[in-house]
């Protein structure tokens, strides 16, 4: 099935990004809010997103031109889904919603239409357990933020087809986005397993007090954090060896946070009401440090990144 027509469910933080990466790889993208007003918030977000890769010589102008038509926004909801040959929600992560949402979509959609989640953690099979066609129902869990990072996550639920799998890694691909299959619907996916156990170590050694919060974040940026965009991880155990590799880390798990929760300090700054950024205080005080700092020195360097990888 070719995939022509997309709509993509959310005109918030993932949204626009989402429906401009399928314009990009010459998908017309429809973003579908609740309020006229919000979707053409979020179509002016998406086309924001565009202008920002045609300046740093991310996109051709031709490309630029031709993405540029290729996406509109929407607060209609059944005509648009029944003509799509592809819908992806990024919707808020509240399993009763998302499930209500697809079964919905499973009943206007034509039947060869895939439904995928944006989720970044809700179980994918627990999602389509409504719908009439779960072969056709998977994960595209985008990072954030979707118009600049690589990396997709497909995840296949119980019932997904492989075929329905590659077709969508192939359609990623060619959006020039960085597809990954995971083949089995775990909680976390894939780079949210790796993430979530350098958190917990990383918060576990602040708690311990091995080393403060601002020398844990220099570690990570200034250390292996620095090659991983180029040198995975299995490719620096081959390259150090897998004895060595096993000695390390048969001496260092011993000693490494390995509760089936998350650590008390986590617990405790959330019961403190210091939840970070929108609170002003979480591991580090806010009123002494700029979020919005933080972000925009993230981007630059993932554009400059990409800029290179050109």
């Amino acid at each position: 099935m070719s995939i022509a027509n997309a709509v993509v469910i959310g005109s918030g933080m993932m949204g626009p990004g989402i429906a401009l990466t399928l314009a990009l790889g010459g998908v017309k993208a429809t973003i579908l809010s609740r309020a006229e007003e919000s979707a053409a918030k979020g179509l002016a977000t998406a086309r924001a997103q565009l202008e920002l890769l045609r300046e740093n010589g991310l996109v051709t102008e031709e490309n630029a031109e031709r993405a540029a038509g290729l996406l509109a926004a929407t607060h209609l909801f059944d005509e648009p889904v029944a003509a799509a040959d592809l819908v992806i929600e990024s919707a808020p992560e509240n399993m009763q919603f998302k499930q209500e949402l697809f079964e919905r979509m499973d009943c206007i959609a034509k039947p060869e239409c895939v439904l995928a989640s944006n989720t970044s953690g809700l179980s994918i099979t627990a999602i389509a357990s409504l719908c009439t066609r779960p072969e056709r129902v998977l994960t595209t869990h985008f990072w954030n933020p979707p118009h600049l990072m690589p990396l997709v996550e497909i995840v296949m639920g119980e019932k997904t087809s492989r075929d329905v799998a590659m077709e969508i890694r192939e359609l990623l691909a060619r959006c020039g986005k960085v597809p990954v299959v995971i083949k089995k619907d775990r909680p976390g996916q894939l780079g949210n397993r790796l993430q979530m156990a350098l958190v917990r170590e990383a918060v576990n050694i602040v708690a311990e007090g091995i080393a403060d919060v601002e020398d844990v974040d220099l570690a990570a940026k200034a250390g292996f954090g620095l090659r991983l965009p180029v040198y995975g991880i299995f490719e620096h155990q081959d390259m150090v060896g897998l004895d060595m590799g096993l000695a390390i880390t048969q001496y260092v798990a011993a000693d490494l946070y390995n509760e089936p929760n998350a650590p008390p300090l986590y617990h405790q700054k959330v019961a403190e009401g210091k939840l970070g950024v929108k609170s002003g205080e979480g591991f580090y005080d806010w009123s002494k440090k700029d979020a919005a700092q933080v972000r925009a020195r993230r981007d630059a360097f993932v554009l400059d990144f990409l800029k290179r990888q050109r």
